[in-house]
Formats: structure tokens, C-alpha cells, sequence
């Protein structure tokens, strides 16, 4: 079972990826916005390895799915406030 904390950090150490809020804020300043058309595991700068694990976290409602849906959240352009 897995007991570690999850939360953005850790999402971003599962995928392999610097996880301090510096290199966070820094992803996702250059992979945003990603096209609404597109799903979070497709796309195109994640590793196979990257993908099988966001699409398994979604599909199975993994103990990761909240924080690959506040990724997800997160590289969606900002809705216009009308």
C-alpha cells in the first residue's frame, strides 16, 4: 500500500520530473496552455513511461487522480470571464 503524501510534488516525482515549486511553476509556465482537444496523458512531451502512468492513475481512479486532475487544471488555458 502506498502511505506517501500525494500531492503536486510527489505527482511530479512519479513522472521523473524536477519537483520543487520553482521547476512546477516553470512546466507548466512552458507546456501551457494545452489545447482543450487534447487529454492530459496525450500530450506530446511525455515519455511512454509518463503516459502508461497518467492514464492508468485516471482509469483506475488511482490515489493520483486528484493531482493529475489539478495538473491537468493547471495547463488549461484560463476560461474567459465574461
Amino acid at each position: 500500500m502506498d502511505t506517501s503524501p500525494h500531492n503536486l510534488s510527489t505527482l511530479f516525482e512519479q513522472l521523473g520530473l524536477p519537483s520543487d515549486a520553482s521547476a512546477i511553476t516553470t512546466f507548466i509556465h512552458w507546456h501551457r496552455p494545452l489545447d482543450s482537444r487534447v487529454a492530459l496523458p496525450h500530450a506530446s512531451w511525455w515519455t511512454p513511461a509518463q503516459v502508461e502512468f497518467l492514464v492508468q492513475a485516471l482509469e483506475e481512479d488511482s490515489d493520483w487522480t486528484k493531482q493529475v486532475d489539478e495538473l491537468d487544471a493547471l495547463l488549461r488555458p484560463n476560461p474567459d470571464p465574461t
